[in-house]
This record gives C-alpha cells, sequence and structure tokens, in this order.
C-alpha cells in the first residue's frame, strides 16, 4: 500500500522509491527518485516541488545572474523622467496573477539602458519584520500620509512610458539605507 496507490503491490514487488528505476546518471539524492504516477515515471518531482516551496516560502532567491550585478546611485532631477531616488506610480503585476495588478508607488533604484529599475511600496503594515521587507517611513507618495515599506526582493522592469507620474523624491538618507540593505542582503547590487 502506498499514498500514490491504495491497493497494496503485487507479490514480490515494492512501490518503495528507493527500489523504483533510477533518475539520469549523474544525479543523486531525492532528485533521483523516480515516482511512478498514473503508468508514468517523474524524475527529481519531489526535489521540484521541495524548491517551488522554498521560493514560494521566501526561503531561496534566484541569484543574479554573472555579470548582472547593478549599481545604486541617487541621482533624482525634477525632468519629467523616472530618476534614482523618486518615487513614482505605475501599475505593477501580481506576482500569482501577472493579468491582474494595480497602481502603486514604486522607488526608482536604477537603470539597465532605457528600462528603469524599481522596488515596489507597500502601506499594509503586516509587512513590517518580514523577511525582505524595510520599513520606509512616511512619505509624500502617500496621500493619506500611512507608513510605506519597500520590497527588497523583487526588482521590477518597467518601461520608461508605463510611469504615470512622479510621486516624491525619496531623501538621500533614506535611500542610503535601502542601498545598504540592498547590497548587503545578496540582492546583486554594489
Amino acid at each position: 500500500m502506498s499514498i500514490l496507490d491504495p491497493r497494496p503491490p503485487p507479490e514480490g514487488r515494492s512501490r518503495s522509491p528507493a527500489r523504483c528505476r533510477a533518475g539520469p546518471p549523474g544525479r543523486r539524492g531525492v532528485s533521483a527518485i523516480a515516482v511512478r504516477l498514473d503508468g508514468r515515471v517523474w524524475f527529481g518531482l519531489v526535489s521540484r516541488l521541495r524548491a517551488a516551496a522554498q521560493r514560494l516560502a521566501g526561503l531561496v532567491r534566484r541569484p543574479e545572474p554573472r555579470g548582472r550585478t547593478r549599481r545604486l546611485a541617487y541621482a533624482p532631477q525634477r525632468d519629467g523622467r523616472a530618476d534614482p531616488g523618486e518615487i513614482v506610480w505605475t501599475w505593477v503585476a501580481y506576482e500569482d496573477d501577472p493579468r491582474q495588478g494595480k497602481d502603486r508607488p514604486v522607488l526608482v533604484i536604477g537603470r539597465d539602458g532605457e528600462v528603469v529599475l524599481g522596488l515596489m511600496l507597500s502601506s499594509q503594515d503586516d509587512r513590517d519584520g518580514q523577511p525582505h521587507w524595510l520599513a520606509l517611513g512616511v512619505g509624500t507618495w502617500d496621500q493619506e500620509e500611512r507608513p510605506s515599506w519597500v520590497r527588497l526582493d523583487r526588482v521590477l522592469r518597467m518601461a520608461e512610458d508605463s510611469i504615470r507620474r512622479e510621486g516624491a523624491v525619496l531623501d538621500r538618507s533614506r535611500f542610503d539605507v535601502v542601498a545598504r540593505a540592498l547590497r548587503a542582503g545578496g540582492y546583486g547590487w554594489i
């Protein structure tokens, strides 16, 4: 009897993962276990599910690819373009359903060519103390003057024409706090 099939195994056979066929050559451990589901063999199912669960729980961050280390610089200019240090408003897709989203404030932290790089802000107070969220405080970007938090582990890539308006300029001292957290946290910024 197994979780996958309530019937007892045929005489002389076992459904134990250790007795299933091994995965591709060179793979070891959990990822080499073959689990038999509906007559199909799935290699690495257990390790893939574990990795996905850890990513969802925020326990594992994918490292920046080599050569993708980005430089932070504070350079706000009230010129109609989004510059590092400014908080702008743009539409941000939800992670769980990219077809949906909402208009929200975003802290601009850099550029990648013509693409604007930013970190989204949230005024939900349950962000306080959560991993990858940094308290930013109150600012003119929020009409209700609620405290905000900035998310460090999700860099948004925005086209210049997708930005609705400049919301505020973040003061240098708070930008420096965000920059130190990004550099120290292994997020791929220098």
